[in-house]
């Protein structure tokens, strides 16, 4: 990769990990469910209007918006507000790459290589540490919460697999439309009319426009700009080039979290949070088998091959 592309790549992660802050920020006036429908909504109704729906199944297109967009986001803000912080949240997360190879395994009956293997079984020994330490110096409910919204977020990328839709981006806009109706609905019977209203009309509260910047970022910076640099990187390089550098989100997350929040982990939290990183990082190798001869290969299967490796890796380590 070009040094700029490698600038561009390292950016979106500072993006996403800061995106963590957004919303804790967030959290601190709106709803958390009511919050899920509101930033999809922002994103739904410019992309209905001016993006043209992605040529692709709708039940995967649904699917996606279900997993990625309404479960991830839902167990995500709601763990946030029940206490999670927002670094160990972006660490959590990262659960979603061992979730998508297991799912991959078990519904798409993908082969699972040696190193993935021990790579889940790694990050899965750091996300149980993590936990271990919730419970012993908080509710471990939150951090419960979190790992849902990273088993939500597995399920979307097997949908987004399954739909292989020719314009990434469009179908991540697309997503968007899925989440804003049954959020408001989930929100309205559990949150209350009156609650959400309060958010709406209490602007002058402490907060509220840290509030409103936050969910601005989210919006803006974290999901439109943020994955249309990431997926135009993954336009132009093999996914396990570009993928790799997800894994400086909780990096960028925790530390941005401990500057601005104050947060702090434990010396266990923070080998769990290298256990999950490397485990990740392991399970999203591919070993590539070398040919046997010199052969002529036709442009068509080379392609095709590539496009495969791209599709796999990249929903490895999503």
């Amino acid at each position: 990769m070009p040094v700029r592309h490698v600038l561009l790549a390292m950016a979106v992660a500072v993006m996403w990990g800061l995106n963590f802050i957004a919303i804790d920020a967030s959290l601190q006036h709106f709803p958390p469910m009511f919050l899920v429908a509101l930033r999809f909504a922002l994103i739904a109704v410019p992309t209905v209007l001016l993006i043209k729906r992605p040529d692709v199944p709708l039940r995967w297109l649904i699917g996606y918006g279900l997993g990625f967009g309404t479960v991830q986001f839902l167990f995500l803000y709601w763990g946030m507000a029940a206490g999670m912080p927002a670094g160990l949240a972006s660490l959590v997360l990262q659960a979603s790459g061992p979730f998508t190879m297991l799912l991959g395994a078990t519904v798409l009956r993908e082969r699972v290589s040696g190193p993935q293997l021990i790579g889940v079984l790694v990050a899965v020994g750091g996300l149980a540490v993590v936990g271990w330490q919730r419970a012993e110096h908080a509710s471990v409910v939150p951090f419960l919460l979190t790992l849902a919204g990273a088993l939500g977020w597995a399920m979307g990328n097997i949908c987004n697999r399954q739909a292989r839709a020719g314009n990434p981006l469009h179908l991540t806009l697309w997503m968007s439309v899925v989440p804003p109706l049954p959020m408001l609905a989930l929100a309205m019977l559990v949150e209350g009319p009156s609650r959400i209203g309060d958010s709406l009309t209490g602007f002058g509260d402490p907060g509220a426009v840290g509030a409103v910047v936050g969910l601005a970022y989210t919006v803006v910076i974290g999901t439109i700009l943020g994955s249309g640099l990431w997926t135009w990187l993954m336009s132009k390089h093999p996914a396990g080039v570009v993928a790799p550098f997800s894994m400086l989100v909780p990096v960028t997350g925790m530390t941005a979290a401990w500057l601005i929040l104050g947060e702090t982990v434990t010396r266990a939290e923070a080998l769990g949070g290298v256990l999950v990183v490397g485990g990740v990082l392991l399970g999203s190798l591919r070993k590539r088998a070398k040919p046997k001869q010199e052969e002529t290969v036709p442009q068509a299967t080379v392609e095709n091959d590539v496009e495969s490796d791209v599709e796999s890796d990249r929903a490895a380590v999503a």
